[in-house]
This record gives structure tokens, sequence and C-alpha cells, in this order.
């Protein structure tokens, strides 16, 4: 098993002891992965990013809790585990938690899929760092530095459960310099990859990823279950995917047996892959594409008196910051209104939200809301979450919900 040497650490890490505020303690006894840096009491004048932090409570002189320290995030402590019980940060600390993690993807691994995530980040124990697999290579994705020090044990051990045959970094745009001197975004560090386009397979259904330069890791695998479903619920029905990116939705509807898919985005280039992704599977329906704002061409469709028997609107993040709260809950009202006008007589209308600071108690409200004003009659057949390989470990970590609305008129 050969990595690249770029993966070698040259970091030196080393221990701190922090102390929290009584407030701080508490998140963490209670299991909460994150630790602001206003709940900091006392920490190492010279702490460096990755340098493991043990964290001792605010009244008696006891470990409460083992971390990472994140120079360059107000999450200042990134939690590796949590409580009074003794453990040691090492090899054997990392490979239980992944081997953990896999063992929760079996159930998925058993159907005909094979792209799944197999660390989820803070809900898998690994805060800031997501790894995802399609078919024989593996994405990993790191959201902070902390992590750096510790890829030359964390890789091989990913490599080794997921018995993938090529590994991926990418890098967030929010990565301080220092990773980027150490390891660049796309970098190859273990294998061959012959085409950035990596084909997979999720419930049978062809797709591909660009896993150099797609969003994320390449592909959103959350909504996979959701996909499947509103396939199977598309046999001879013409259908609306509205944030359509690469397609998912749409490409299960015309394997399913769609009669007609349109599949709307802002980016021409995501389109061209929702394209070729329906190409990579057998279907005799059609597949139109818009290219514009979606609210906008909503609004076009709308007045055209266009309407469909399947509408899937799925929308990216609109809450990224506290302050974009309230207009979030009005594009999602927005959307609501516009995919009932949208939704033919006994039609389906399938309402998504990624805004973790958006709850799904808020968001459902919003749509019963919305739907309610319309006057017209339907029923909630599903709401639904992350798929099974994106289990939820704080209330944070939930951020995906999905409604699926019946008209009955």
């Amino acid at each position: 098993m050969v990595f690249s040497p770029k993966i070698k650490s040259n970091y030196n890490s080393k221990r701190l002891a922090v102390k929290l505020t009584a407030k701080g303690e508490q998140f963490v006894l209670n299991g909460h992965p994150w630790v602001f840096s206003n709940s900091i009491v006392k920490i190492n004048d010279d702490a460096k990013t990755g340098d493991l932090a043990i964290v001792f409570g605010k009244n008696k002189n006891k470990v409460i809790g083992l971390g990472l320290y994140d120079a360059h995030s107000p999450i200042q402590i990134k939690m590796l585990h949590s409580g009074y019980k003794s453990v040691q940060i090492n090899s054997g600390f990392f490979l239980g938690k992944i081997q953990e993690a896999f063992k929760k993807r079996l159930q998925l691994l058993q159907t005909n899929t094979n792209s799944y995530r197999l660390i989820f980040g803070e809900n898998d124990g690994f805060p800031g760092l997501i790894a995802d697999v399609y078919a024989s290579v593996l994405v990993v994705k790191l959201y902070s530095e902390i992590w750096l020090p510790y890829l030359e044990v964390i890789l091989p051990q990913l490599q080794e459960i997921s018995k993938v045959a090529t590994v991926v970094i990418r890098l967030s745009r929010s990565l301080n310099k220092a990773a980027q001197d150490h390891i660049s975004d796309g970098e190859v560090v273990y294998g061959a990859l012959e085409d950035e386009v990596v084909q997979f397979v999720e419930h049978g259904v062809n797709f591909s990823a660009n896993v150099i330069k797609g969003h994320k890791t390449g592909y959103f695998l959350d909504h996979r279950a959701n996909r499947k479903q509103v396939g199977e619920w598309s046999k001879g029905k013409t259908v609306l995917d509205v944030f359509s990116y690469a397609g998912g939705f749409s490409v299960h509807a015309l394997y399913n047996g769609a009669k007609e898919v349109t599949s709307l985005d802002i980016s021409k280039q995501a389109l061209e892959v929702a394209v070729q992704n329906g190409k990579r599977n057998a279907y005799e329906g059609e597949h139109k594409i818009i290219v514009g704002d979606a609210f906008k061409e909503l609004k076009h469709l709308v007045d055209r008196n266009v309407t469909f028997d399947v509408v899937v609107i799925d929308p990216p993040s609109f809450a990224k910051s506290a302050s974009e709260v309230e207009l979030a809950k009005k594009k999602y009202a927005q959307l609501a209104v516009l995919g009932e006008s949208l939704t033919n007589k006994n039609g389906l209308l399938v309402l998504a939200s990624c805004s973790s600071r958006v709850t799904s108690q808020v968001f459902f409200d919003i749509n019963n809301q919305s739907l309610g004003f319309t006057k017209r009659r339907y029923e909630v057949l599903l709401k639904t979450q992350h798929d099974v390989d994106h289990p939820v470990a704080f209330p944070e970590g939930a951020y995906l919900k999905c409604g699926y609305y019946r008209f009955l008129d």
C-alpha cells in the first residue's frame, strides 16, 4: 500500500490543556462535537492547528473529552471523544471509528449501489472530514487543517476498509493556504485515476461524478433514497426537476419509465452532465432541459399554464449564516406556492431543504402554511431525512428534510 509522500506529516502535533466555561462543559458532556472560542477559559499560548486538546471541565480538574485544536475557526476545538472514559487518540482509535462507520453502511451496500458516504464528518467522529466512495474511488474532502497531521494514519485505514483502488483529496475553499502548500485540491494520493469522471451505480441506476472538479466530492449522495422513491412514482408521468444539478431525480424518473422529464438548473454545464447521466441508462421518455434562474423560470412556466404530474424542488442551502434564515424562509414559501401552481390535478409535489439553520419543523410548517394559502386539498405522503449513510449524531448534523405532498384535486 503506497500513498503519496505528500501525506507524510511534517507537523509535530502536541498536547494542549484546555479549560472550559460551565456552559461549554455541559455541551461537551452532552456529546456535542463543537467547542467555540467563547467557551474556552484557558488554553496554551503556543497552540497550533492539529494539536490534541485535553479538555477539562470548569469546576473539577477532570478530563471531560479530547479534541483537535483549530486556530482558523470560531469552532476552536473539534471533539473526537467526550465523557470521563479514558481513551488514547492513536491509530487504533481512528480505525475503530472507521470500522464502526462502515458497519452502519452495510445495509445500503446489500443493494445494487456502489456509491456511499463512508465518513459523515462529526456524525461519525471525524469533524471537518468527509469520505465518499464512488465505485473504486474514494474521495476525502477536508474542511479543516486539523487532519493534516493525521492523514498518514487515516487514509490507509479508509482505503483498506473501503477496498478502493484510488484515493483523491479535495480541499474546501475555506482552508488556509498552509493546507494548500501541504497538499493540492484534487490530488490523487493513492493508486491512479484514468478519468476524473467516475461512473457509479445507485440502486441500479447509472451515474457519474467528477471527483476532481465537481461540487463537494463530485455528487450529492444524501438524497439517494428520495431519488429512488421519486423514480418509482414517476412511471408514465411528466416530471419537473428543479435545481436539478447533475439530474439525480431526473435520471431516476427516466429510468423508471417517466414519459417526459424536464431538468431545470442555472448551470448549463450541470445540465449537460444530467443529460449524459440519463444516457448512461436505457429509457424511452423525453429529457428536456431549461437553463436559468429557478424562480424566474418557474414563474414563466406558471404564466404559460404549464403543469407536470410530479414536481421536485430541491434547492441549495438558502441559509449559510444566521442572518440569512428569514430570507430563506421566504424563498421556501415562494417555491412551495410556485410548485403547487405547476403540479397537475392529483399530482405530486416534492419539496426539500438542505439548510441546517432551518429546522425540519420550521420547514414543514412553511410548506403547510404556503400550500394552505392555495386552498387546494392535499395529503402528506412522506416526510424524510438523510439516507442511511448520513447518520445524525448532533442537532446541527440534521440538515436534510424532504416532504411529499399529493394533491387531491
